[in-house]
């Protein structure tokens, strides 16, 4: 049985809640709190994911210093430490989801299929295997995976799951899911940057320009200066540019630059 630094664990814990907070400014103390737990437990696998899933984010919020490609082979040889220290449901899941975010769809399907096996009642590894599903654009067994997930933590074990689920909903045509999705999110974190955009684009999607340009107006006030751009090009949607260019017109149809 592994014996963990109690500090470390807290450390992780406050890590997770910023990092789902999605701004510029959660992340980095996110960054921080993981790099610490890391310190203080180097053989704390906890660490690890969740230094992987900051970086992960960070290319998101527009915090990254480097290349997208760069930040996804940190929070590779992150993951990979995780399963080596730990090969637990939850070190292939984060695993799995660094290949989500680097466009592996088969080895992330082949992670999130080993999380499951591990750990049949894990709310992350349904998330890893949803993810994995979106990104092999099989979008209904996805939307039917998210809910897996939310139906075992009903809290959500993080706001990803939530994301992925409007995302997928507002690529399939389900619009009032999407945005349905989009607000939970804002009930458990109000200054989520990613669901601020992803409403402003969904009712620009469907006319509805004041409430567009009022999201969009909240955007802005989390990070003046958010690129629309640099934002649907760090989703998993990027290799699909049908949906990448929809999501990038509608979100400067929003006024988002």
């Amino acid at each position: 049985m592994n014996i963990y630094n109690l500090e470390a664990y807290l450390k992780v814990l406050k890590a997770t809640e910023y990092n789902s907070q999605f701004n510029k400014d959660a992340v980095a103390i996110a960054k921080r709190y993981a790099e610490e737990a890391i310190a203080l437990d180097p053989a704390f696998a906890g660490g690890y994911r969740t230094l992987a899933a900051v970086i992960i984010n960070e290319t998101f919020v527009g915090a990254a210093k480097t290349s997208q490609a760069e930040a996804m082979q940190q929070a590779l040889v992150l993951a990979e430490k995780a399963v080596e220290l730990e090969p637990s449901s939850a070190s292939h899941t984060i695993l799995g989801l660094v290949y989500v975010f680097s466009l592996h769809p088969e080895k992330a399907l082949s992670e999130a299929e080993k999380a499951v096996v591990l750990s049949p009642n894990s709310a992350a590894a349904y998330h890893c295997m949803g993810a994995a599903l979106m990104l092999s654009e099989r979008f209904d067994e996805a939307i039917n995976t998210f809910q897996k997930s939310l139906r075992l933590s009903p809290i959500p074990h993080s706001s990803s799951v939530l994301t992925m689920l409007g995302n997928t909903y507002r690529i399939a045509g389900q619009y009032e899911d999407a945005i349905a999705t989009y607000k939970r999110i804002l009930t458990l974190y109000p200054n989520n940057q990613f669901a601020h955009a992803m409403l402003a684009s969904t009712y620009a999607k469907l006319g509805s320009d004041a409430e567009a340009r009022a999201e969009a107006e909240e955007v802005l006030k989390i990070d003046p200066n958010f690129s629309s751009e640099r934002f649907v090009n760090a989703s998993l949607m990027r290799r699909n540019k049908k949906i990448l260019d929809d999501t990038l017109n509608d979100l400067r149809k929003a006024g988002l630059r």
